[in-house]
């Protein structure tokens, strides 16, 4: 959801969450800080124009802000959570939520250090 006057992408998360609306930016900003709490050494970045965590030269995970919900982007691992995630939409890699209603940290924690094992594991059979 970008604002009129910005004609360029975004750069930066900080960039991208200046454009969304308050209770957006807010709820998004609690999902970025739990985020970082699970793997500090995770590159912020914007890839496909939204906001992204790379960890070990891969992208994490996504998330973004649309007109209606905010969203994460986990990749293919949602239905491995689909009994904790059944209060929420969610789609093969999304998982939409209402910015007054986040997604539990614990429940972010848990899948973040899923998609790090997942990526270690891609990693490891690449080599």
């Amino acid at each position: 959801m970008r604002s009129k006057t910005h004609t360029a992408p975004p750069t930066t998360i900080d960039e991208y969450l200046a454009r969304v609306s308050d209770d957006q930016r807010a709820a998004l900003e609690q999902l970025r800080q739990t985020i970082r709490g699970v793997v500090p050494t995770a590159e912020e970045c914007i890839s496909y124009q939204m906001p992204a965590f790379r960890y070990a030269g891969r992208v994490l995970v996504y998330f973004a802000a649309a007109a209606h919900h905010c969203a994460f982007y986990p990749g293919g691992m949602v239905n491995d959570f689909k009994d904790e995630l059944e209060a929420f939409e969610t789609s093969k890699g999304t998982i939409r939520f209402q910015p007054g209603r986040p997604l539990p940290a614990m429940l972010v924690r848990k899948i973040v250090k899923a998609r790090v094992a997942q990526n270690a594991a891609k990693a490891k059979k690449a080599t």
